[in-house]
C-alpha cells in the first residue's frame, strides 16, 4: 500500500486536474489519451496493489436492489418526465419515437463503453483507496459525489453538474451498502438509460 502522501497526490491528479483539464480547449486526441491512461492507471491499481479480482460478488440480495431501484427510478422517471414536459416538451421522448434502433444500441454502447469504467474510477477504485482518509462516511459520500459531478463540467451546464451530483450520491449509497461494482453499474446504467429515454440526452452528451 502507497504512503498517505502518494494517495493523497493520487486523488488530485485523477479527480480534480484531469476532470477540471477536460474543460478546457485543447485537443480532443489528448484528451483521449489522458483518459485511457488514466483508466489503464487505476485498472493496474486495482489489480496490482489492491489485489482486486473482477468477479460477481456472492450473496447478493437481488431482490432488495431492484425494489430500492425500483422506487428511486418511479420518483426520477416522474421528476424528469414533468421538467421535460414544462422546459422541453418536443424533445419528450424524441429519441425512442423517431429511431428506436439507435436508441436501443445507444443503451447498450453506454452500459458497456461509459457505465462500468465510471463505477470502476469513481466507487470501486475510489472507495478502496480513499475511504480509509476520511473519518466521516457522511462527508466521504459527499467529496464522492461532488467529484463525480466535477467529472462531468466539460458539459459546461449547470443542471447537468446537479443531476450528476445526486446521481453520484445516489451511487456512492449503493456501492457504500453493497460493495458491488456490477449492482452499482446496473443501477447507473438504469437512471442514464432513462435519461436519454425521456429526452435528456443530448445535455448529457448522448448522440441524437
Amino acid at each position: 500500500m502507497q504512503s498517505i502522501r502518494y494517495r493523497l497526490i493520487e486523488f488530485f491528479v485523477i479527480f480534480v486536474l484531469v476532470p477540471t483539464s477536460f474543460a478546457l480547449e485543447f485537443n480532443i486526441w489528448i484528451k483521449m489519451a489522458i483518459g485511457c491512461l488514466g483508466f489503464v492507471y487505476v485498472v493496474y491499481i486495482l489489480l496490482k496493489v489492491e489485489n482486486n479480482k473482477f468477479k460477481i460478488r456472492q450473496h447478493i440480495n437481488w431482490k432488495q436492489f431492484w425494489m430500492r431501484t425500483a422506487i428511486k427510478l418511479i420518483s426520477i422517471s416522474m421528476l424528469t418526465a414533468i421538467y421535460m414536459y414544462i422546459f422541453d416538451v418536443e424533445n419528450l421522448f424524441v429519441v425512442i419515437k423517431n429511431k428506436p434502433m439507435f436508441w436501443a444500441l445507444i443503451l447498450f454502447i453506454y452500459t458497456i463503453f461509459s457505465v462500468y469504467p465510471q463505477e470502476l474510477i469513481y466507487r470501486t477504485f475510489f472507495f478502496q483507496r480513499y475511504e480509509s482518509l476520511f473519518r466521516n462516511d457522511a462527508l466521504f459520500i459527499l467529496v464522492n459525489a461532488a467529484l463525480f459531478s466535477l467529472a462531468h463540467l466539460f458539459f459546461k451546464n449547470t443542471l447537468v453538474m446537479v443531476l450528476t451530483f445526486i446521481g453520484g450520491i445516489l451511487f456512492a449509497l449503493t456501492f457504500k451498502k453493497t460493495k458491488s461494482t456490477l449492482l452499482v453499474s446496473i443501477e447507473h446504467a438504469i437512471y442514464g438509460c432513462w435519461l436519454f429515454t425521456v429526452g435528456m440526452g443530448e445535455m448529457l452528451g448522448f448522440p441524437s
